[in-house]
């Protein structure tokens, strides 16, 4: 299973940290940091990457319900049969009702919710849960 981590920049240390975990948990994870070369174009690269995968978790911060770019991969996700189960949005440091008002979309899936950017270890273990569930 190929899978696709959206995220906003400002994220990038939790993001790695998912990457990695679910890496370890042997799934095939696309990682923009090396993934994307000097000279790429990158909405080309990260469009063939959305294509390719066959599942994508969506790390929904506050600065993540602000990004443009992750309204354009949600809204492909929501578009594309082959995600109307293997999109996974989580939800960290929001609660429900501020990512409705600002992702109205996101009450088409179920959520999983990390507390905190200290104990990420639950949320890790459902996310991987998850995807299992759609393979």
């Amino acid at each position: 299973m190929k899978v696709f981590i959206s995220y906003s920049q400002e994220n990038k240390p939790l993001a790695r940290c998912v990457l990695q975990a679910l890496k370890n948990a042997g799934l095939d994870v696309w990682d923009d940091e090396y993934d994307i070369y000097p000279g790429d174009n990158w909405a080309k690269v990260t469009g063939e990457a959305l294509e390719q995968a066959d599942a994508m978790v969506v790390l929904l911060t506050p600065e993540a319900l602000e990004s443009t770019s992750i309204r354009r991969e949600m809204s492909y996700a929501l578009g594309v049969q082959k995600f109307e189960k293997g999109l996974i949005p989580v939800l960290v440091g929001i609660d429900h009702e501020r990512a409705r008002k600002k992702i109205p979309m996101i009450r088409y899936w179920k959520t999983i919710t990390m507390s905190d950017f200290d104990r990420q270890e639950e949320g890790i273990s459902q996310i991987t849960q998850a995807l299992r569930a759609v393979a």
